[in-house]
């Protein structure tokens, strides 16, 4: 059963009774370090355990029984389309098109989603396997899908503070320091209050306008938590049940372990 929670925020009082029902995936990149196999499909098809990113995907949106599904497409974003007319079932289904996708980064892809979205969602990449369990803590807004270290992974990672709910209190960008126990590495899962979305557009609104359209994400989310307009609790993800598939190499370790926690990824 979901709690109410109240915030206090000045006057102000935000319930999270609603747990979140909807999805944004961003699936506009070309994919190209798991070339080739993304020279003739987009990444989320990329089949795990014969079966597609995507597909695991929208099987545990249903599990959560999610009615909204918004995609951000560009690269072979038909084959995208032609493959969620198949397993959507009753699953709302929506899509915006990034048209520069090729020389933009996931920064874009999130801003030209934004007219999409006015309600709490969940920020999701496409090219993520994870045990569907772990999702179920990431259903009320303003959370971070964080993980253990690991030698495979790479990219930003966070601090924490030493409150007894984790929450972020910075993020450190293109760096992933191993096994130190200080920093916790992004799992590129988030969710977002309405609230924060309304904060998080403005901000981004800021960034495309000066041109920057090649960077991640992560720091605008970066900058806000710096400056205190954004906070996020951390959900921390077991470090061997999910994984991040960016090349070849990742596609055969992941592999390998569903092989090894087909309990887990079932």
């Amino acid at each position: 059963m979901w709690r109410t929670i109240f915030m206090n925020e000045g006057k102000q009082s935000i319930n999270h009774t609603e747990r979140i029902t909807t999805a944004l995936l961003l699936a506009a990149g070309t994919g190209s370090r798991l070339s080739p196999l993304t020279n003739d499909m987009p990444k989320c098809l990329t089949r795990v355990d014969e079966t597609a990113i995507l597909g695991h995907l929208v099987d545990c949106l249903h599990q959560y029984k999610f009615k909204r599904l918004v995609v951000v497409v560009g690269h072979f974003e038909q084959h995208i389309r032609n493959y969620l007319d198949k397993i959507s079932g009753d699953l709302t289904v929506e899509y915006v098109v990034n048209s520069l996708y090729a020389t933009t980064n996931n920064i874009y892809s999130l801003w030209v989603a934004q007219k999409k979205i006015q309600e709490p969602f969940l920020l999701i990449e496409s090219d993520l396997i994870f045990e569907p369990s772990l999702l179920e803590d990431m259903l009320l807004p303003d959370r971070i899908a964080v993980s253990h270290t690991l030698p495979w992974m790479n990219g930003t990672t966070v601090t924490t503070d030493k409150s007894v709910q984790a929450h972020v209190a910075a993020f450190n960008i293109g760096s992933c320091p191993k096994m130190n126990g200080s920093a916790y590495k992004t799992v590129n899962i988030y969710s977002f209050s309405s609230q924060s979305w309304k904060r998080i557009n403005k901000r981004l609104d800021r960034w495309i306008s000066a041109g920057i359209v090649n960077a991640f994400y992560e720091s605008v989310l970066a900058e806000m938590v710096a400056d205190g307009s954004l906070n996020f609790q951390c959900v921390f993800f077991d470090k061997d049940r999910w994984y991040e598939i960016d090349t070849l190499e990742d596609l055969q370790k992941c592999e390998q372990l569903f092989k090894e926690n087909t309990m887990f990824f079932n």
